[in-house]
């Protein structure tokens, strides 16, 4: 897209925004990965859903410049023309590049290049009165380039980003290493972290005595590929295969056809619900237009009131010091115990570089540990029964958890967690009318 466009588009959003002064502002938007309802308050919308364009790839400086909504679907498509991609590409189509910036994004890539927000090098941010500063690591506005990523738009909103790209090749070849016991398990997985011909490291654990890490190598050539986009599931390949060849764009996108396997919630791994869906409609971005109409009206709670059951929603990734994913898996195993469980190591791209609100050691490795269900019982609990368990173990093992979903922190525990002394300078710095929500008010109190 000429920058022309772009150019004319900030300048109507700026417009709109000044507008807007005195009132609370949210989003308006095409997708949304949170998974975090909020309270229903007056707000002016700002629309930003025509911020989906790919600006630039530039092959040589292994660099793209991207407008904030662009899903990664499309970042992809048109990275891939150029044989490159962004360095770290999250799970889901559906996602964008900016809520992957704010929001502290991951994937198999990670353990080489950190999360989604450590690959950044420029970012566009519209501020609350309307101003459009242009944030690097070296120029007057670094304070919000380091303290952008987990604020969750309430410094202000990504236009525009420019992010690193790596070279890639036509096919991923993928090897499943296979593990019973968690200690092996674990530090097989760091060990493979050090090995420099690697591209890709993730895994899945299944039970207490069965756990998986996959291996990903680019390769030119491929004895076959395998189709995981309709009747054949990949997660469940992992337990029975042992090598297996994907091009490219189907190795980036595994997970988004059964959205990891939470698409089992909604009966469509059944063989006859799967070909009523359709190839076209089994993907990340159907599956949350579902859950967004039974989270509004409550479909799936009122059937379980009925049957006399009780649940609560656990939609968690956290990040736990590899020294103690043992214990994390073991806490898990006993209070939580819904499978299975995403597996993504992960460690700083730039040991120098310091992101103030989601505080990681670089010195280092990292396991994301990510698990979406919900936990079901006659008894009635208290509201956040089980995932305050997971916070406080988080909290207890040096960790850190994503704010994309429900969180139950006490205020000195979030503020703790992060950083409220440089949140608040940001805060006064770049939003000192206090148009935009508090991270805590939005993250905790959902409003």
């Amino acid at each position: 897209m000429d920058m022309t466009q772009h150019t004319e588009k900030t300048r109507r959003l700026k417009e709109v925004l000044r507008a807007a002064r005195g009132g609370n502002i949210r989003l308006e938007k095409t997708t949304s990965n949170l998974f975090r309802d909020r309270r229903a308050i007056s707000s002016n919308r700002l629309d930003v859903r025509d911020f989906n364009e790919v600006l630039h790839v530039d092959q040589e400086k292994s660099q793209v410049v991207v407008e904030g909504m662009t899903p990664y679907v499309k970042l992809v498509a048109e990275c891939l023309q150029h044989n490159v991609m962004p360095a770290v590409v999250p799970q889901l189509k559906s996602i964008t590049i900016g809520g992957a910036t704010a929001g502290c994004g991951i994937e198999s890539s990670s353990f080489r290049y950190g999360l989604v927000h450590e690959t950044v090098q420029e970012m566009e941010i519209l501020l609350s009165d309307g101003r459009v500063v242009n944030c690097t690591p070296e120029n007057e506005y670094r304070d919000l380039f380091y303290g952008f990523p987990n604020s969750y738009g309430t410094l202000g909103y990504c236009l525009s980003i420019k992010a690193k790209t790596v070279p890639v090749k036509k096919y991923v070849k993928l090897t499943h290493i296979r593990h019973t016991r968690p200690a092996d398990f674990f530090a097989d997985l760091e060990d493979k972290c050090e090995q420099i011909d690697l591209d890709f490291v993730d895994g899945v654990v299944f039970s207490q005595r069965e756990m998986v890490i996959t291996l990903g190598q680019f390769v030119d050539e491929a004895p076959y590929t395998s189709d995981y986009t309709y009747k054949n599931i990949y997660y469940k390949s992992l337990r029975v295969r042992a090598e297996d060849f994907l091009t490219t764009e189907d190795y980036l996108w595994r997970w988004d056809t059964d959205w990891f396997w939470c698409s089992k919630n909604l009966l469509a791994q059944n063989p006859i619900i799967r070909r009523l869906f359709g190839k076209r409609h089994l993907n990340s971005v159907t599956y949350t237009k579902i859950m967004r109409l039974n989270s509004r009206w409550k479909l799936s709670r009122k059937i379980e009131r009925l049957l006399g059951y009780h649940s609560e929603s656990i939609i968690q990734d956290v990040e736990i010091p590899i020294e103690h994913a043992v214990e994390f898996l073991a806490f898990y195993h006993t209070a939580i115990r819904f499978m299975p469980v995403w597996i993504c190591p992960t460690r700083a791209y730039d040991e120098t570089a310091r992101f103030d609100l989601y505080r990681l050691d670089p010195r280092k490795l990292y396991i994301n540990f990510g698990f979406w269900d919900a936990v079901r019982g006659r008894e009635k609990l208290s509201p956040g029964f089980y995932n305050r368990q997971i916070e406080e173990k988080v909290i207890a093992l040096g960790g850190m958890k994503s704010l994309y979903s429900d969180s139950y922190f006490t205020f000195e525990q979030f503020w703790k967690l992060y950083n409220k002394p440089i949140y608040d300078r940001l805060k006064k710095k770049y939003d000192p009318e206090g148009i935009l929500r508090d991270l805590y008010r939005k993250c905790v109190l959902k409003e």
